[in-house]
């Protein structure tokens, strides 16, 4: 690895200090009192250059130490509320309502690829009942029978998949009350597969 400069160092063993409750920029700037945000911001896209630290492009306050200087216990995941597209039509290009503290040995993979939604109404019970927290692996690809979550038509929604020879593809609910929605394969985006579910009661 390429060597740090002093501020460097300094950013670095803050970095590693407060590991498991990230630090702004704002706050890193008083902490070790940088002139302004933007020179705190510089020195850590040279970590990140130098090899020193990866960041979760999704979440800037997520971040691993690399070269063995720290193993982060903990993530910071976004949440979504469900239906609240952003401007594209996806749910993943809006505005995260909250970041959610995750084990990270307990995902499996990447954080990067994880993100959380906060299920809305009992269309998926008894699996996923209202209000529950539903983690996700970002992907726009699944199988036959998967649980996704999805956008159809700018309305985000988590569904099973049913996929039809050369025909429309069913989203299924869980609870059998409500109709298969039929949807053109091309009016279909996949945003992620469910891996978990954890209800807050």
């Amino acid at each position: 690895m390429k060597p740090l400069s002093d501020v460097q160092q300094s950013l670095l063993a803050v970095l590693i200090d407060t590991i498991d409750e990230p630090l702004t920029i704002r706050e890193l700037q008083d902490r070790l009192d940088i002139s302004s945000p933007s020179v705190v911001h510089h020195h850590v896209q040279q970590l990140e250059k130098k090899g020193y630290l990866r960041r979760n492009p999704s979440n800037p306050r997520d971040y691993q130490v690399m070269g063995g200087g720290a193993e982060k216990q903990v993530a910071y995941l976004n949440m979504y509320g469900l239906a609240k597209c952003g401007p594209n039509g996806t749910l993943l290009d809006g505005n995260p309502v909250d970041r959610i503290p995750f084990g990270s040995r307990m995902l499996g993979f990447n954080s990067e690829e994880a993100f959380f939604v906060k299920a809305k109404g009992d269309s998926m019970e008894p699996r996923i009942h209202d209000g529950d927290y539903v983690l996700c692996r970002k992907t726009h690809h699944a199988q036959n029978g998967d649980v996704v979550i999805c956008a159809v038509n700018g309305e985000s929604m988590i569904k099973r998949l049913q996929y039809e020879d050369k025909g429309p593809v069913l989203l299924l609910s869980l609870n059998t009350i409500y109709a298969p929605i039929v949807v053109d394969p091309e009016a279909l985006q996949i945003e992620g597969k469910v891996r978990g579910v954890f209800s807050y009661l």
